[in-house]
């Protein structure tokens, strides 16, 4: 399939809404053409100097246009892809352009593996102290709180290219507790230092039986 893009250093995954300030007038075509005429385009992630994958996104709502042409859009992600040919401009347009082949998306997790995971975000969040609803496990999948676990750029990355649900939820699960188990030895370290700063009462050792 051939989508126009929006190359960005963001990485967006199915399901999540995408905001955009348009200023560019190559973007402003692209969002006349996608309002005119109900394409939709794809967020190539541009990192280590190339694009490889990114997401397709669908316009939902120009929200507001300002007296330059600049617009704020809202967006919603659909599907990733790989890019297969990138064109900095597509026929008669600004704006770039390619050929794409969309990941397919294997649903092939189980309740059990969700759970884990779940309860495993809910670890870090308490050891963090960070406010959180419990979700009802039906609603949860690896992209629901993909942005509020820690991972890195690099790591997100790798996530969008991945078509197993379940191999998704096994890498945030490992990353989950890589991160728990940092963060409970920073916290033992610093209740270890408070303790060394305070003054307390030590019990003299008797030596009346020591022998070496």
């Amino acid at each position: 399939m051939r989508l126009p893009f929006f190359p960005l250093q963001s990485i967006f995954f199915p399901g999540e809404t995408v905001p955009l300030h348009i200023f560019e007038d190559r973007y402003k075509q692209l969002i006349r053409d996608c309002r005119g005429e109900a394409i939709t385009f794809g967020i190539p992630v541009f990192i280590d100097n190339k694009m490889v994958y990114g997401t397709e996104v669908q316009l939902v709502e120009i929200v507001n246009t300002y007296e330059g042409g600049e617009m704020d859009v809202t967006c919603i992600a659909r599907q990733a892809f790989k890019i297969l040919s990138f064109d900095n401009k597509m026929d008669g347009k600004l704006y770039a352009g390619g050929e794409v082949d969309f990941i397919e998306n294997i649903n092939d997790t189980d309740l059990e593996q969700r759970e884990k995971v779940l309860n495993k975000i809910y670890e870090l969040y308490d050891i963090m102290e960070v406010p959180y609803d419990r979700m009802p496990i039906e609603k949860f999948h690896s992209y629901v709180l993909i942005h509020k676990m820690g991972l890195s750029f690099d790591q997100e990355y790798e996530l969008l290219q991945m078509s197993s649900e379940s191999k998704r939820l096994d890498y945030i699960y490992e990353h989950l507790l890589s991160t728990i188990a940092v963060l409970t030895e920073v916290d033992r370290t610093k209740k270890t230092i408070k303790m060394n700063g305070d003054f307390r009462n030590f019990d003299p050792l008797d030596f009346k039986d020591f022998n070496m």
